[in-house]
């Protein structure tokens, strides 16, 4: 009965053993199945390689600056010449501000009717003569006085409203085409338009 129970014991042992050398080899199989089943894991990408999106290159999207418009727009003058009273009129939004009495063209030289716009003011102007070509200066001696305001150039010939050296000669007709003013005149109808009012001569 001794060696009945001995080996019972030891076979017992032997089966155990065995069963857990089994269970061992088991587990290791499924550890090694799962680390084989399961999917890589995502490498972090370095820094060095995040894709940068450019900004657009459009034009920019900030609102336009917007200036706001005058509370009134300007009123543009209009100056008429009435050769046969000898007079210039001075106009604002069509109706009359001022009115100055002009020397005119002589025989041969009559000033040119017609609608033209002043395109040169000059202050303190320099005198060509139109037949010498003698010069001028600015200063008292100067025809054209302190003012210049052209409106029309022929070739070598100018036409224009200036001052004079010779009051007495204002409302006859003795230029060589201009319209010859007053000092304070032509001062004061000088500082009333701009280049490119426009200017009506009539007959």
């Amino acid at each position: 009965m001794a060696v009945t129970r001995n080996n019972l014991l030891a076979h017992s042992l032997m089966w155990l053993c065995l069963g857990s050398a089994a269970l061992i080899i088991l587990s290791r199989h499924s550890v090694s199945s799962l680390e084989v089943s399961q999917p890589p894991r995502a490498t972090p990408v370095s820094p060095r390689f995040h894709r940068i999106v450019p900004k657009e290159s459009g034009p920019s999207r900030e609102k336009p600056i917007v200036q706001p418009l005058p509370a009134q727009l300007p009123i543009l003058s209009h100056v008429v010449v009435d050769l046969s009273d000898r007079r210039v009129y001075l106009y604002r939004a069509e109706k009359l501000q001022s009115s100055y009495p002009v020397a005119v063209g002589q025989a041969g030289w009559e000033t040119p009717p017609g609608n033209f716009k002043i395109t040169q003011m000059k202050r303190d102007p320099v005198w060509t003569h139109p037949i010498t070509g003698v010069i001028v200066s600015p200063g008292p001696e100067n025809p054209l006085g302190s003012r210049w305001i052209g409106f029309l150039t022929e070739g070598k010939h100018a036409i224009g409203f200036h001052g004079t050296n010779q009051d007495r000669s204002v409302g006859k007709a003795v230029s060589h085409g201009c319209l010859r003013m007053r000092n304070r005149d032509i001062m004061a109808l000088y500082d009333r338009v701009a280049v490119g009012t426009p200017v009506t001569v009539k007959p």
